[in-house]
């Protein structure tokens, strides 16, 4: 479970006038826009960012990035891998209105595997520009204006393969939602649904504490391994030998534990969950989108989505427990004939009951007010993204 999003947005404060026209702003590095960088003991190997041959370390810094409007959240995501003993470390620094450009914040060390690299946001990070809560930077005072991203890569030994970076990129933004808040239309009366598989994070009820634990723990990495299957990806039978034997769908712990966050305690952070999925081929971001209509054009592209919502109690109706959640992901799977979401909510019982149509003004509210309307969008490279809408700043 993805714990306290609620309180890390400001919520209901701003005008309906003002939740008319939410800034988010997603911009991606890679094999096209990494030569605008800064390389430092890194090179390309083939289409990605790798070590120079026999450097332990060395980094990759973007040129600055303008945003179009004032933000005051940026949430980082990249493709990597990190054969033998390496790992990346993701940063950012920023600039606010008054001009002042922070320190670097880092945003997470991560690797594939926990074999020998702790994977881990970074606590304690604040000063007087902003603060860090596990994998989002917050804007404490003037909102930011511009900012830059570095990739730090490292690796135990000279003879060791380098870890490499496919891509990197960063969503900013500026939402606040607002009480009353008109709910999107639908783009069509045809109905959609994709075959997305279900799976059940309460059948891993008290699983692998040192991974979180199952169950409401697991919600996350329960959500992005039915993206990834979807996909026809996965683990393989001899990634899973470490999997107790008669654990049903023993992907979904494999997918917890390359998602777990030691400093987090916890399978939630939203990049680590993105980067895990991203280990099969997938190309793979984390963004926000201002509405399900937005949601809906992927949908309809064939492109399911993994969604971080907020309920209160009794707010989601059907929704499995009625004491509500502070934060829980699912997967939007389809739209039926009235516009409502067809859900993959991990919250049930078994995989057969997982499957929900929710209330569309109910979802989208619980949604776009808990996290913004956070999202994972995961796909394979030759499934295109939807059109990004002609209107607004590219959000992907």
């Amino acid at each position: 479970m993805r714990l306290a999003l609620a309180l890390l947005l400001l919520l209901a404060t701003a005008t309906p006038a003002a939740a008319a026209t939410p800034f988010v702003q997603y911009t991606r590095f890679a094999t096209d826009t990494f030569d605008n960088g800064t390389l430092d003991g890194t090179a390309f190997v083939g289409d990605q960012l790798g070590l120079n041959p026999g450097v332990l370390s060395g980094s990759w810094i973007s040129a600055p990035v303008q945003s179009r409007a004032p933000f005051t959240r940026l949430v980082a995501s990249w493709n990597a891998a990190t054969p033998a003993a390496g790992r990346i470390t993701v940063d950012a620094q920023v600039t606010a209105g008054s001009g002042e450009t922070s320190d670097w914040y880092t945003l997470g060390v991560w690797a594939a595997s926990d074999a020998n690299v702790q994977r881990t946001s970074v606590t304690g990070q604040s000063d007087a520009l902003g603060r860090v809560a596990t994998d989002t930077l917050y804007a404490r005072a003037d909102a930011f204006v511009s900012y830059r991203l570095r990739v730090r890569l490292e690796r135990a030994a000279g003879e060791d393969p380098s870890p490499t970076v496919r891509s990197v990129g960063a969503e900013v933004s500026d939402l606040t939602y607002a009480a009353g808040q008109a709910t999107s239309v639908p783009l069509s009366s045809q109905p959609v649904e994709l075959p997305v598989p279900p799976l059940s994070q309460e059948i891993h009820a008290h699983q692998y504490p040192q991974w979180g634990g199952g169950g409401e723990a697991w919600c996350s990495p329960t959500s992005t391994e039915m993206v990834v299957e979807f996909w026809g990806r996965g683990p393989s039978s001899d990634d899973l030998v470490w999997v107790d034997p008669g654990i049903a769908d023993p992907s979904v712990d494999y997918a917890a534990r390359s998602a777990y966050d030691a400093a987090y305690r916890g399978t939630g952070n939203w990049p680590f969950n993105a980067a895990y999925a991203a280990t099969f081929g997938l190309d793979t971001f984390v963004t926000q989108l201002r509405s399900l209509a937005e949601a809906e054009q992927f949908v309809r592209a064939g492109i399911p989505l993994v969604a971080s919502i907020a309920s209160q109690p009794g707010e989601l109706d059907g929704f499995l427990f009625s004491g509500g959640t502070n934060g829980h992901l699912v997967v939007i799977a389809g739209f039926d004939a009235a516009g409502n979401p067809i859900v993959n909510d991990p919250a049930a019982w078994s995989d057969a009951s997982v499957r929900h149509v929710y209330d569309r003004a109910q979802f989208e509210r619980v949604w776009l007010r808990g996290s913004g309307g956070t999202v994972y969008v995961i796909h394979p490279p030759e499934v295109a993204l939807p059109p990004v809408p002609p209107d607004a700043a590219p959000n992907w």
